[in-house]
């Protein structure tokens, strides 16, 4: 099969009658060295632009950025053609620089988040970095709802590469804007993360304090309010994981007040069983009961690992007694 691609750009420079013609006239096979050729033959384009973008800086032509904008912006799409991530997602921040020059804060946003895009594919740090850009671009011209989107897809990229701690910040962030946005179930989800990130750093406090201020906003909306029970669960587990007994009691009395219901869910009956092993300090009971919820309603896996922390700290504390 083959293709012709033609690219022609005419960009005349001021105070001289130069007149930049590029005519690019390409066979292409698709077979894989063709294709590196063809890839070849896109990067010398490339540097071309970067040539003519340092001459209209250098004579201050801001009036054809335009121009070397369209320019970069069929290199980037070109190279995304043949797979040629890195590449692409360089001249889309390029396009990026040549909005930024027009005052195109909106245009240059998007070419960032296209960048990103492709950088995905190859660095998620070099698609961060380009989100990052975008969410205070976007932020900058007041969009709180493309700011909220993209900050929480840099909280999801922090999280596959499992810097819990900068994801944190991200969904953190993020659910300001969505906040800014009155969009309360993307405020909700964002601060669930906060949530279990806190506790899988072993910040149980913060954990707790975030899952019972998402109960508490639940409470108030019918479409939350169903996983109420759920987030009094899981600020419960995190009471446990902090190995204060007593404040795993008056929690549970708490939430019964903020929840008339609670007292009827398994969810409650499961965190009243678990603290009750935990004080006679019986593994056995302790693991049936998380047996007997698990049964009917699976733990998932952020459960599992602190509920796993509760057993060995009980199973610590039978060692210690034994010894003694």
């Amino acid at each position: 099969a083959l293709c012709c691609l033609y690219l022609f750009i005419s960009l005349p420079l001021p105070g001289r009658s130069l007149s930049l013609s590029l005519s690019l006239s390409l066979s292409l096979s698709l077979c894989t060295p063709a294709m590196e050729d063809v890839v070849a033959k896109f990067e010398d384009f490339q540097k071309r632009a970067d040539d003519i973008m340092t001459e209209f800086e250098h004579f201050g032509y801001h009036s054809k950025f335009e121009d070397v904008a369209q320019l970069y912006a069929q290199a980037a799409n070109s190279f995304k053609i043949f797979k040629s991530w890195d590449q692409a997602g360089s001249c889309f921040i390029k396009l990026a620089e040549c909005h930024l020059k027009m005052d195109g804060k909106l245009d240059a946003a998007s070419a960032y988040v296209d960048a990103a895009y492709c950088y995905k594919k190859t660095s998620p740090i070099q698609a961060i970095s380009c989100l990052e850009e975008a969410v205070n671009l976007f932020s900058g011209i007041g969009k709180s709802g493309m700011a909220a989107r993209y900050c929480k897809e840099v909280g999801d990229l922090y999280e596959r590469l499992h810097n819990l701690e900068d994801a944190i910040i991200y969904f953190e962030r993020a659910a300001v804007f969505f906040h800014d946005e009155e969009a309360a179930p993307s405020v909700s989800q964002c601060k669930q993360k906060v949530a279990q990130f806190a506790a899988l750093l072993k910040q149980y406090s913060k954990a707790i304090e975030i899952f019972e201020e998402v109960a508490r906003d639940a409470i108030k909306s019918n479409s939350l309010r169903y996983g109420v029970r759920g987030h009094l669960l899981n600020a419960g587990i995190c009471h446990l994981c902090n190995g204060e007994l007593s404040e795993v009691i008056v929690a549970l009395d708490r939430y019964q007040d903020l929840d008339s219901t609670f007292s009827r869910t398994r969810e409650q009956s499961l965190l009243t069983d678990l603290a009750a092993a935990y004080e006679a300090e019986d593994i056995d009971k302790f693991t049936e009961a998380l047996m007997d919820y698990d049964s009917l309603s699976p733990l998932d896996s952020w459960k599992t690992i602190l509920l796993l922390r509760v057993k060995e700290a009980l199973k610590t504390k039978e060692l210690l007694k034994n010894l003694i």
